[in-house]
């Protein structure tokens, strides 16, 4: 049996590597470094595969959601409202703008964003809502939606752990997770469901508006070269990274898809065990598994060291709740929100990726059944 790794890119590589080397020579041999042929193909590609009128590439995914505020002219201390439970960027890009990040707490179940907590942390002061679409399926947006249009919010979809994801409308229709509300975001870190060769993002929306203040913040604010309209940043995707993802973009549905197969023969293997709860999928939205998380009420610590010793990799997604971050307190303590400090005392990750086999799985599935049956 291969080693078995949280996430197998060199085997993913290895399986289109005469597509990715082609592109990565053809790059080099243009010059073509910064703003070349591949990102113009790549951005064209991902608004078709979105089905979004606007695609624009950037350098990373927390570029991506600083520059979509920006592009909505906030001032000082508006409040934007989004989840406890997340990784930091969400809420970094908030504070890098002299935003005040507003935190709520999650679905016991899904670990996603509340509406009804939503609706609660709303003051005269927040301008946007940012729901994350956690671990790679997506917000209850119809909900979110209607509680933007009540009160005149924006929204900012932060789709860095579930592109490719759909949402499931109640008129039967279906749309791309990222392009539902007014800009979407994401990142092409090398582990996610589309990554790429280094650090990469991109920013969506459909209103032309948005496009082109946004075109224009992630290249110094310009439109024109070198007259300069706005207060931008230097943001771009490069040329490479976008030759890698132009070649990965065509798998991303069969990535995806290999990703779920795996969670079902995860949920078959732990099926029926009482001390291991396996992901909840939302039945608004396909869940594409960026990462495939379990909860346990046994001793955690414990668990993954039995299961290094095995030679199973495992993480913990999130250790720490964001509202108990030093660097985020803004008054929030110990308590406030008890299901996202729950979840980051229970939560495990197990390996999650297009290379995974059968045997693997077995081999972990059967090593964390004889290990719960130890720690009971």
């Amino acid at each position: 049996m291969e080693p078995i790794r949280m996430v197998d890119l060199h085997g993913q590589y290895l399986n289109i590597k005469s597509e990715i080397d082609n592109e990565i020579f053809k790059v080099i041999d243009s010059t073509q470094f910064i703003n070349g042929d591949a990102v113009k193909e790549f951005k064209k590609n991902l608004e078709s595969y979105l089905g979004v009128k606007h695609v624009i590439p950037c350098a990373n995914g927390t570029d991506a959601l600083q520059i979509a505020m920006m592009a909505l002219d906030l001032k000082s201390g508006d409040e934007i409202i989004t989840s406890d439970f997340t990784f930091i960027s969400t809420i970094e890009a908030i504070a890098l703008l002299g935003l005040k990040p507003v935190l709520i707490d999650v679905d016991p179940d899904s670990f996603l964003i509340d509406p009804e907590a939503i609706k609660k942390a709303i003051t005269p002061k927040t301008k946007v809502i940012i729901p994350v679409h956690l671990f790679g399926q997506s917000a209850n947006m119809e909900e979110i939606i209607s509680i933007a249009k009540n009160y005149k919010l924006h929204i900012i979809e932060d789709t860095a752990q579930s592109i490719g994801a759909d949402y499931y409308f109640k008129d039967g229709h279906k749309q791309k997770v990222g392009t539902i509300g007014d800009i979407g975001c994401t990142s092409f870190f090398p582990s996610k469901n589309l990554g790429c060769f280094g650090d990469g993002g991109a920013i969506f929306t459909n209103d032309d508006v948005y496009a082109t203040r946004i075109g224009s913040l992630v290249n110094h604010g310009m439109r024109v070269k070198y007259y300069h309209d706005h207060v931008g940043v230097n943001s771009r995707l490069d040329t490479l990274q976008a030759a890698v993802l132009k070649v990965k973009l065509q798998y991303l549905d069969l990535y995806n898809q290999k990703r779920i197969d795996a969670a079902n023969y995860y949920d078959n293997g732990f099926k029926g065990n009482k001390n291991i709860k396996i992901p909840f999928r939302v039945p608004f939205s396909n869940h594409t598994f960026h990462q495939y998380t379990l909860v346990t009420n046994l001793n955690r610590d414990k668990l993954i060291e039995m299961l290094e010793e095995k030679g199973i990799p495992a993480m913990v997604y999130y250790p720490v709740p964001l509202h108990l971050q030093k660097a985020y307190h803004n008054g929030y303590k110990k308590g406030d929100f008890p299901i996202s400090e729950s979840l980051s005392k229970s939560v495990i990750s197990l390996p999650m990726h297009t290379e995974l086999s059968k045997e693997q799985q077995d081999h972990i599935i059967e090593s964390i059944i004889n290990i719960v049956d130890l720690l009971k």
